[in-house]
């Protein structure tokens, strides 16, 4: 692929920062609840890897208050499964997992849930047909 198709050569999403009012309960949800590893630490910002991604966890820096960002979207074998152990660790969910849509071979499910920094954060699952 040609540079000119890619624009200025993006490749991949390469990190995404999630605002934490508290730095250290973040940490302790994403590492210990939603079980992602941590990569490091430095300061008031916790780092993890996402299937390759970087997911930056801090208090947002030079703009003052907090402010809602991007719903973050992770993607899980089973749905039902990931949301009963999830629920069954405190986590507060809007709803329970839904269909989203039919897609010819799967159907896309989808339920929100609050991180421990009152952030949305999403479930999704690809599921085959009949579950």
């Amino acid at each position: 692929m040609s540079s000119a198709a890619t624009g200025i050569g993006i490749s991949r999403l390469g990190q995404v920062h999630v605002p934490a009012q508290d730095a250290e309960r973040a940490t302790a949800f994403y590492r210990d609840t939603l079980g992602l590893p941590l990569l490091f630490t430095a300061g008031r910002m916790s780092s993890f890897d996402c299937a390759g991604v970087r997911l930056m966890v801090s208090p947002p820096e030079g703009i003052g208050e907090m402010r809602p960002g991007s719903i973050l979207y992770f993607a899980v074998a089973d749905i039902h499964a990931a949301h009963r152990w999830l629920r069954d660790a405190g986590v507060r969910f809007r709803a329970e997992p839904h269909k989203i849509a039919e897609m010819p071979t799967h159907d896309l499910w989808m339920c929100f849930f609050w991180d421990s920094e009152e952030n949305i954060v999403a479930l999704m699952s690809e599921m085959p047909r009949g579950n």
